[in-house]
């Protein structure tokens, strides 16, 4: 007799399966989140001729607008469980904020669809596992939106650099992403907007008036998100992984705080500065408050060589006295167009695409420890193998 967990299993296999795409279907997408991020990405599914946007879902109508440009024949939702109910929808395309990711993913699997989720993968560790199950046991297609696994110069320099031994042994990385001196957070517009959904926006984060800083800018407040530690270090840390093996740190503390204190609130620290030892190699992640910063980019530092990269360019320079760097360059976009493609051909052929889920519930702990270590105050210990802090 089968289990009730057996009988799930089945039934979602089941739904899965209820639609197989060949090469030349089309995909029918819907959308949750149309935000400034979601509709950027819309932009790269909209550009792939076998891509027909059928819906749209977001908690706030006004943001339909700019979406609507990209996909003005598309059905309008304001929960998403009823974009989801929509038997025509192959794929999904997830921008919400970063403590809806796991729900709006699980249940969209669970409907059926395949999905496309901005990064980072969740917003605790404990979601990580679940997301994984879910595509695992509905066989569905899960990228997350890490498109340096699908970029070109990302590619290119693995190739060149570190497949063929040419950094050598790696014993630490930098990895850094600065951003500008914050300033205060918005305040309008004070009055709740009428058609605004905010109970559906707080999701599972206990209820609280309306704050127009905490819906305009979640990133500043560790209830919703990360911040930067998670915005831009999952994004590094996942270069790392995909360089160095996909195997997660042994340790991880943060250093850095609310350096620039607007007394607005926000939670989320400004000054960010995560260390993670790996075997064999350490990390360290800095995404701090310069009024001047240098360029963001990771730099490998290896027995044979030094290798920095970043979204638009790479740079190598062999170990030697008097070696001259060699350098990549690269113009426009060549990291997102490339990812959405690779989930659509994966939505067909079936494969496990370049950002599966498995990969980013792996690369998504550095930046969640690093979180657990600010709040906590301490240096975390972390079992590799059993993925779990050790002594508590």
């Amino acid at each position: 007799m089968l289990t009730r967990r057996q009988a799930l299993a089945a039934s979602l296999s089941a739904a899965s399966y209820s639609r197989i795409l060949g090469a030349n279907d089309r995909i029918n997408l819907g959308v949750i989140g149309t935000g400034n991020r979601g509709t950027s990405v819309l932009g790269s599914f909209a550009k792939n001729p076998d891509v027909d946007v059928r819906a749209l879902c977001d908690i706030y109508p006004a943001r339909f607008e700019k979406a609507k440009t990209l996909a003005p024949a598309a059905k309008t939702f304001n929960a998403h469980q009823d974009l989801l109910a929509l038997k025509e929808i192959d794929a999904v395309l997830i921008a919400s904020p970063d403590h809806w990711h796991k729900d709006h993913a699980c249940d969209a699997m669970k409907a059926g669809k395949d999905v496309y989720v901005e990064k980072p993968l969740c917003r605790t560790r404990a979601e990580a596992p679940i997301m994984l199950q879910v595509a695992r046991e509905t066989r569905r297609i899960c990228q997350v939106g890490m498109q340096q696994r699908s970029g070109e110069p990302f590619l290119e320099a693995k190739e060149k650099f570190v497949l063929t031994g040419a950094l050598g042994k790696v014993s630490h990385v930098d990895a850094v992403w600065h951003s500008g001196i914050p300033g205060a957070l918005p305040t309008e517009p004070a009055q709740q907007p009428e058609n605004l959904d905010w109970t559906r926006f707080l999701g599972t984060v206990a209820h609280r008036p309306w704050n127009p800083a905490q819906y305009r800018n979640f990133r500043a407040f560790l209830d919703f998100n990360g911040g930067k530690t998670t915005d831009f270090g999952h994004h590094w840390l996942d270069v790392v992984h995909m360089y160095l093996g996909e195997k997660a740190p042994s340790s991880a503390v943060f250093a850095g705080g609310i350096y620039f204190n607007r007394n607005d609130g926000r939670t989320a620290p400004d000054t960010c500065n995560a260390l993670f030892e790996y075997d064999g190699f350490s990390v360290l992640f800095q995404s701090n408050c310069y009024a001047v910063a240098p360029e963001y980019g990771l730099t490998f530092y290896g027995d044979k060589g030094t290798l920095f990269i970043n979204r638009g360019r790479w740079q190598f320079t062999t170990a030697g006295k008097g070696a001259k760097p060699v350098e990549q360059r690269y113009q426009g976009e060549r990291n997102v167009g490339p990812h959405v493609r690779n989930f659509l051909d994966c939505c067909k052929s079936r494969k496990l695409p370049n950002g599966d889920v498995g990969i980013a519930r792996i690369s998504v702990l550095p930046p969640l420890l690093a979180v657990e270590s600010y709040v906590q105050k301490r240096r975390l210990a972390f079992d590799p193998a059993r993925l779990e802090v050790v002594g508590g």
